[in-house]
């Protein structure tokens, strides 16, 4: 795929002003987010992607149109599991609900700039090491088993990684916030207050997911153009889904079993197409094949989390617990 300089400047042009031009709006109208402009942000985001990928075809066929979509999917689904450490985090900084779109745009940007650099780090060790596939397909499916093993451990237990430990122990900060201020003045010290260590946490946690995703998608497609903008247009939206499905979240019981699978899955492809290109005579996945697979086991995981939670028997089951713990209790007195 030949993508000009001109292409990439324009690309990435447009997703500046996109961004930036949110960042102004928020930061001058800060206010709770409704389901409904979450739901309009969403529908615009997929739009922008769905219009973006009709372009790839038009431009340069329906292999890279495929290319760009399925990873677009990819992303945006491995981008969902993002959202539950978002939470967890918002809740443990007890982060004003007002505040929290602005906290996830400045955190998204950062993750994107971080980003576009494992990207470019990606695709360059692609041009010039052919084994480097060999090293993504067993990272991928050494990190699905790892998933599938933890999957039911508890989603609020969120480590503090090493960058965050830093910026809480170097940086004078206040646990008071100052509505969208990062830097505050109590008693006439200048300290930061807790929004800087959000952001942080924020972006800092999504380059940890990209560890996992950047070499995910390249499972898909070689072509950095379109990694980037799939990366792009899924982060794009991130906010909105955040707003829409954020109650909902625990629900998705088998989300982090499905992505698994897709993990593992992409994983044995990229080693099929590095003994491919060994010379061996091996099978290859076909971008169709990929994407069937990917929305077959994303429909399925999601239709069994819904119908697990919604089963009846298993929302008897706290309240007989609670009774049975009731029961033995020691009677006072």
């Amino acid at each position: 795929m030949d993508v000009h300089l001109y292409a990439w400047l324009a690309t990435v042009a447009g997703l500046v002003v996109v961004l930036v031009g949110g960042l102004i709006l928020d930061h001058r109208n800060p206010h709770e987010v409704t389901m409904k402009e979450a739901t309009r942000g969403i529908i615009v985001y997929v739009s922008l992607a769905v219009l973006f990928g009709i372009g790839v075809w038009i431009v340069a066929g329906g292999r890279y149109a495929g290319e760009f979509f399925t990873g677009y999917i990819v992303e945006y689904s491995l981008s969902i599991d993002n959202l539950f450490v978002f939470v967890v985090i918002m809740t443990r900084f007890a982060v004003p609900r007002r505040a929290q779109h602005e906290v996830l745009l400045v955190g998204i940007v950062l993750a994107l700039v971080l980003r576009g650099l494992f990207i470019a780090v990606g695709a360059t060790a692609i041009a010039h090491f052919s084994w480097i596939f060999y090293v993504f397909g067993a990272f991928l499916i050494f990190t699905a088993i790892q998933m599938a093993r933890h999957r039911g451990e508890d989603q609020n237990d969120v480590k503090d990684n090493i960058l965050l430990r830093i910026v809480q122990r170097r940086l004078p900060a206040t646990t008071q916030y100052d509505g969208l201020k990062l830097v505050t003045v109590i008693d006439g010290k200048r300290l930061f207050t807790p929004m800087v260590i959000v952001m942080v946490a924020i972006g800092s946690t999504d380059l940890l997911f990209a560890v996992d995703s950047i070499p995910a998608i390249f499972g898909i497609t070689k072509e950095a153009y379109l990694v980037f903008t799939a990366n792009m247009f899924a982060l794009m939206g991130l906010r909105q889904l955040y707003f829409l499905i954020g109650g909902l979240l625990d629900r998705l019981i088998y989300l982090t079993l499905g992505l698994s699978v897709i993990l593992g899955f992409i994983g044995v492809k990229l080693l099929l197409e590095a003994l491919h290109g060994s010379g061996l005579h091996v099978p290859l996945v076909p971008t169709w094949m990929s994407l069937v697979v990917i929305l077959v086991v994303l429909a399925i995981t999601t239709a069994a989390s819904l119908l697990k939670k919604s089963d009846p028997a298993q929302e008897e089951q706290p309240a007989d617990a609670e009774q049975s713990t009731e029961a033995e209790k020691p009677v006072e007195g």
